[in-house]
């Protein structure tokens, strides 16, 4: 049977209302007199108007603010092994400026990162490349990973809500990482078929010559396909420190080692 219309006056469902509402916004927007941009306030008085939260609309001009502005990932690097960029977002109490003071102080300290931009509302941080830095991502001292330091660049965007809460959105940038198993791969790829071209040459017998580009190929999947591992871990570092925001950081104090790798003389 077919869905029965809607009488006037009747109530609208959150499906309905949904549809009226996507639908009045495109045909505001094909009108002639639809402006081009409206004022925080009178988007907010717009959306007092539809009966949609204040709260929900603050957070949803902040989400806006902090949306990242880099073009999609949709290159053949990016369909053959997956995509480089990694995000997440956490409504967060404190002030902006300690937010990012905070991030700042973790970055440096468990993540061998450095200031690369600084902004009012944004930090770009990107791997520390003096000898300790190194040395830490290395031989991962202090028995961390340091998956955002594999990252070309890590950025943290914060926006200021009511009630003394801040909306922060984390960026890790992996796309130096996935340049370098591309290559690693097609090393390995180039390697097996010269050596097989090779044997051709010497009249090496088919069923063998055709081996090492065989083996090439099959390590060169391997080495792709593990450039996923470090994209995920990554994303789990990110929704940590925002973890570590949300609820409080139950971590234990630094360690001396700690302190004289992010160059925090001890107290």
């Amino acid at each position: 049977m077919a869905d029965t219309p809607t009488p006037p006056g009747q109530p609208l469902d959150r499906g309905a209302l949904e549809r009226v509402l996507a639908r009045a916004a495109e045909l505001q927007a094909r009108s002639s007199d639809a402006p081009d941009s409206l004022t925080e306030s009178e988007l907010m008085s717009l959306g007092s108007e539809v009966g949609l939260s204040s709260d929900h609309m603050r957070l949803a001009l902040a989400e806006e603010r902090t949306r990242s502005l880099a073009p999609a990932d949709t290159g053949w690097s990016a369909r053959l092994l997956g995509g480089a960029t990694v995000n997440a977002s956490r409504t967060v109490p404190g002030a902006p400026a300690d937010v990012l003071a905070t991030l700042d102080s973790w970055f440096n300290r468990e993540e061998s990162l450095a200031v690369q931009r600084r902004a009012p509302t944004r930090l770009v941080w990107e791997p520390r490349q003096d000898f300790f830095g190194s040395m830490q991502r290395a031989f991962q001292l202090g028995g961390r990973g340091y998956a955002l330091g594999r990252a070309s660049e890590v950025a943290a965007t914060v926006q200021a809500l009511d009630g003394g809460r801040t909306l922060v959105r984390l960026d890790a940038n992996l796309v130096g990482l996935r340049t370098q198993r591309v290559g690693g791969a097609a090393g390995a790829l180039s390697s097996g078929v010269v050596a097989s071209a090779i044997l051709g040459v010497l009249h090496v017998l088919p069923p063998f010559w055709v081996v090492p580009a065989v083996a090439s190929a099959v390590i060169s999947v391997f080495v792709a396909r593990s450039f996923r591992e470090p994209v995920a871990r990554a994303q789990v570092m990110l929704d940590h420190y925002l973890d570590r925001l949300e609820y409080g950081d139950t971590r234990k104090s630094p360690s001396l080692l700690d302190l004289l790798a992010a160059g925090t003389p001890p107290r």
